[in-house]
């Protein structure tokens, strides 16, 4: 029998033990705010969105939220895709016009919360595709590393991608810093069974180089075209957009 996690397992697992006697001061946390899409069709587009001013590297920058800030804002923003290495417009990941789609910003991919989320992800893609949307997941590090993911879970290698220098973290006002990498125990421990399910291949081999890549924090969009209809931003370590309300977000878009 494999044996229990441990608190101690959890954060070696989880932050590499040199980040662990880091000396950095604690980001504070700003409230969280809603976010309403001008001239959405969906009957109920208000949503709540987390921002903050201590994003990745944006400095001095806000976050975009809704319409089509953020579609704006991703387009200089490429990513690498998992099977090939090939880099990739993330704006060219969906039609424009019309399509929709989930943009799952995991961690990293030596992160075990996020090997929890991908195989949430993964399971929950036939109720996505029967709502039409599409669903991509991205990662810090490079494509090397994603494919232990993609091997280890294993999760579809044609819809992740890795985002090696953090950009679309940073252009999105994802949450980055020590503080927020030392997770809540409850959020853990409450999900040990589902962890220790998603993570039975689980490798730290799929952690960035950069150490300071795990620090970032993730967080979940919904988009239809160009418009945002739905910002998550973690708020730390496994604090995961709740992935029912994501797809009655995708419910609630009108069949064109």
């Amino acid at each position: 029998a494999r044996p229990a996690i441990s608190m101690a397992t959890a954060v070696s697992l989880c932050l590499p033990r040199a980040l662990l006697h880091t000396s950095a001061p604690r980001p504070s946390f700003d409230s969280r705010v809603s976010v309403s899409s001008a001239g959405s069709t969906l009957p109920d587009a208000r949503r709540l969105c987390r921002r903050s001013s201590a994003v990745s590297a944006a400095a001095g920058a806000s976050p975009p939220e809704a319409g089509t800030a953020a579609w704006d804002a991703l387009g200089g923003v490429s990513v690498f895709a998992a099977g090939t290495g090939d880099a990739v417009p993330l704006s060219d990941l969906w039609d424009p016009s019309e399509g929709v789609v989930v943009v799952a910003l995991l961690r990293h991919f030596g992160c075990f919360c996020c090997w929890e989320l991908a195989s949430d992800l993964k399971n929950s893609m036939p109720k996505f595709e029967s709502a039409g949307a599409k669903l991509i997941a991205i990662g810090v590090g490079t494509s090397d590393k994603a494919r232990i993911l993609a091997d280890g879970l294993p999760f579809p290698v044609d819809s992740l991608y890795a985002d090696p220098e953090r950009k679309a973290y940073d252009v999105l006002g994802l949450y980055h810093g020590l503080g927020r990498t030392l997770f809540s125990p409850a959020k853990i421990y409450s999900r040990l069974d589902s962890i220790k399910e998603a993570t039975k291949n689980y490798t730290l081999k799929g952690t960035p180089a950069d150490l300071t890549g795990v620090m970032q924090q993730g967080g979940m969009f919904v988009f239809k075209g160009k418009e945002l209809l739905y910002a998550w931003r973690d708020e730390g370590t496994g604090d995961h957009a709740p992935l029912d309300d994501v797809l009655g977000i995708c419910r609630q878009v009108p069949v064109a």
